[in-house]
């Protein structure tokens, strides 16, 4: 179902996001984010110097909305650390539960694909995962603080989890289950167990 747009630059970052996510950014041609934004080349150059710029963009925008999503996520005064850090490893497990053309994670598709092909997008990739890992740090921090995680070097362990997460989703988009993403919960159960 297409949706309604007022602004032509949201729209055409919506449509390459949601092609990217299964495609690839290789795997998605310009023209063919036009044809299915409906929108005419002159506006995608209006907005965007480049396809490498688009990219960019694009990543841009799902960290900001990702990071918001964690810091809503990580604010909950109902749970404590230990509870909101395990929903968010859940909430990732559960989109990797979803078929493939129903996944969102930008970071996980593009992360490899793009390393070398883009050093802005390479870049605006790093600095995005660095705060998502600031984000894990600063939770475990919480956790050790309210007593329900260990004591450790959150932030090392905050990196720990995520690079085990990455690399599991890497794992379960080439086996084609989620077997490796119920091996990252479980790693991350023993590391976070009290």
């Amino acid at each position: 179902m297409k949706q309604n747009y007022t602004d032509t630059r949201q729209q055409l970052l919506d449509t390459g996001r949601r092609m990217m996510v299964t495609k690839g950014f290789t795997g998605v041609g310009l023209n063919e984010i036009l044809q299915t934004a409906g929108v005419p080349k002159g506006s995608f150059y209006h907005y965007f110097k480049s396809k490498e710029q688009y990219g960019q963009a694009m990543l841009e925008e799902y960290f900001q909305n990702y990071l918001a999503d964690m810091d809503q996520r990580f604010a909950a005064t109902e749970t404590n650390a230990r509870e909101q850090l395990m929903g968010y490893w859940m909430q990732w497990l559960s989109n990797y539960c979803e078929p493939c053309d129903e996944q969102t994670c930008l970071a996980v598709k593009l992360s490899a694909e793009v390393a070398d092909l883009s050093e802005a997008m390479r870049l605006t990739l790093r600095d995005g995962t660095q705060h998502v890992i600031e984000r894990l740090t600063s939770c475990i921090e919480r956790g050790q603080h309210d007593g329900s995680l260990p004591q450790s070097n959150a932030q090392q362990t905050a990196t720990a989890l995520y690079q085990i997460w990455l690399g599991a989703s890497l794992l379960s988009k080439l086996h084609r289950n989620n077997q490796p993403l119920q091996s990252a919960l479980l790693t991350t159960q023993m590391m976070l167990a009290n």
